[in-house]
C-alpha cells in the first residue's frame, strides 16, 4: 500500500521528534528537563473544569454538535473580542468554532489553495502554516523574520510576481517562536498589501494574552481598520486558560472566509463536544484573575531564563510576550548541533531553530513550561556542563 506523494513529502512533525528524543533519554534513566514543547504545565482553572463536569452529565450534550459551534459559544467569543479588543463581531456570520486553532490553520489552505497556488509563510514560524499549504498541494514562499526588523516580515521585499500569485498570507503575533509583537503600523501595512494583491490574511493570535508589560498589550489584527475586509484571526483557549488538551478554538473575521471554512469543516469533522464548548464559555465569560496569575508565572520564568543565559555570556533582552524565549546559538554551532549538545551534556531539551524554518537555524527556543525552580536547574546544568560561550 503506497502512500500518497503528498504524505511522503512531509517531514516528521517537529515535536514528535523531540518527544522521541526525550523518551530515549528517559529510558536510559536520565533525569531530563524538557524546555522543548510549549504545553502549559499548570492545570486548567477549577471553575472551567466544574462547568465541563456539569455539562458532561447532560444527555443533550451527548449527541452530534453543530459543525460551526454552539451559538452561545460564538456569542461568548464575540463578547470577549469586544471587551478585550473593542472589536465587534457577528457571532452568526463572523465566528466559527474549531477543534483547536491548529486544526483551522491547517484546513484554511484547503479552502483557498488550488494545486500549485502560493501561500506566504513566515520563516521561522509555526510549522503548521507550511504543512497545511503543502497538504493542500500548494507552494510556499517564505517571508524571513529577521532580528534587525523586529522579527516582522518585510512586505516590500516580497517580489511583485510573488505577491500577485499569492492567495494566503500567514502571520502570528505575538510570535512563536521569537516572542516578538507587531505594532499597529505593521498591521495597517498588511491590510494595504492584502487589498492590493487580493490576499487572505490568516493571523494566528494564540498568544495575545501572554504579555509582560501591562502598558504594551498585544493587538488583534481585527482591530485595524479594514482588517475584516481581507482577513481572519485564529485563536483558542489553549494558552490563555491552560487548556491545550481540550482542543477548542475559533476563527473570526471576514464573513465570507468564515463561511467557507465552516463549510469545509462540516464535511470533515462533526464539531466540538458541546460540554467542552460550555467549559470554554465559562473560561471566556468567567473571572479573569487566573489569566493575570498565569502572566505573572511566565514573567518570572522568563526572567530566570534571562538571568541564566546572561551568566553564560548571552547579551540579550527577554521577549515581551509568549511562553517562549528565542536566543542565538553560540559561535561554532548550528541550531541542531547546539540542541544535541545541551541534551547530551546537560540532560536539557531545547528546540533547535531550524525546526521552524531555515531562517531559524541560528537560534534555539526555550519553552517556559516548567516551574521556575526546574528552569533554574536546567540553566545551572547548562552552565556547569558547557561553560561560558562566545558569540
Amino acid at each position: 500500500m503506497e502512500e500518497a506523494r503528498t504524505i511522503k513529502s512531509l517531514p516528521p512533525y517537529l515535536f514528535a521528534r523531540i518527544e522521541a528524543k526525550i523518551a530515549e533519554a528517559k529510558a536510559q534513566g536520565r533525569d531530563v528537563i524538557s524546555l522543548g514543547i510549549g504545553d502549559p504545565d499548570r492545570p486548567t482553572p477549577p471553575h472551567i473544569i466544574a462547568r465541563l463536569m456539569e455539562e458532561a452529565q447532560n444527555p443533550a450534550n451527548h449527541q452530534y454538535p453543530t459543525s460551526v459551534g454552539l451559538l452561545e459559544y460564538r456569542e461568548a467569543v464575540a463578547e470577549w473580542y469586544e471587551k478585550r479588543f473593542g472589536v465587534k463581531l457577528d457571532p452568526r456570520r463572523e465566528v466559527v468554532s474549531l477543534l483547536g486553532s491548529k486544526e483551522g490553520i491547517a484546513h484554511i489552505s484547503f479552502c483557498y489553495l488550488n494545486p500549485g497556488d502560493l501561500s506566504l509563510v513566515p520563516d521561522p514560524g509555526y510549522p503548521v502554516y507550511e504543512i497545511g499549504s503543502l497538504l493542500a498541494n500548494g507552494r510556499v514562499y517564505y517571508m524571513p523574520l529577521k532580528e534587525e526588523n523586529g522579527f516582522l516580515p518585510d512586505l516590500k521585499a516580497i517580489p511583485e510576481e510573488v505577491a500577485r500569485e499569492a492567495k494566503i498570507m500567514f502571520l502570528n503575533y505575538p510570535n512563536n517562536p521569537t516572542g516578538a509583537m507587531a505594532p499597529r503600523r505593521f498591521f495597517e501595512e498588511v491590510v494595504e498589501f492584502a487589498r492590493r494583491y487580493d490576499i487572505l490574511v490568516c493571523h494566528d493570535a494564540a498568544y495575545s494574552e501572554i504579555y509582560f508589560d501591562p502598558g504594551n498589550r498585544p493587538l488583534s489584527f481585527l482591530e485595524v481598520e479594514g482588517a475584516k475586509d481581507v482577513g481572519i484571526e485564529f485563536h483558542s483557549v489553549s494558552k490563555t486558560y491552560n487548556m491545550t488538551g481540550w482542543r477548542i478554538g475559533w476563527a473570526a473575521g471576514n464573513a465570507r472566509a468564515i463561511e467557507t471554512l465552516g463549510r469545509f469543516k462540516s464535511n470533515v469533522d462533526s464539531g466540538v463536544f458541546q460540554a467542552i464548548q460550555y467549559a470554554a464559555i465559562a473560561a471566556l465569560r468567567g473571572p479573569q484573575d487566573c489569566v493575570e496569575e498565569m502572566r505573572q508565572v511566565y514573567r518570572e520564568r522568563r526572567d530566570v531564563v534571562l538571568e541564566g543565559l546572561r551568566k553564560m555570556g548571552w547579551k540579550i533582552e527577554g521577549p515581551p510576550a509568549t511562553i517562549y524565549f528565542w536566543a542565538p546559538v553560540p559561535r561554532g554551532f548550528n541550531s541542531s548541533e547546539f540542541a544535541e549538545l545541551v541534551l547530551e551534556k546537560a540532560d536539557v531539551v531545547i528546540t533547535p531553530g531550524i525546526g521552524y524554518g531555515k531562517a531559524g537555524d541560528g537560534y534555539f527556543r526555550i519553552a517556559l513550561t516548567q516551574e521556575k525552580e526546574r528552569i533554574k536547574e536546567a540553566l545551572e546544568r547548562m552552565a556547569a556542563s558547557l561553560g561560558p560561550f562566545s558569540f
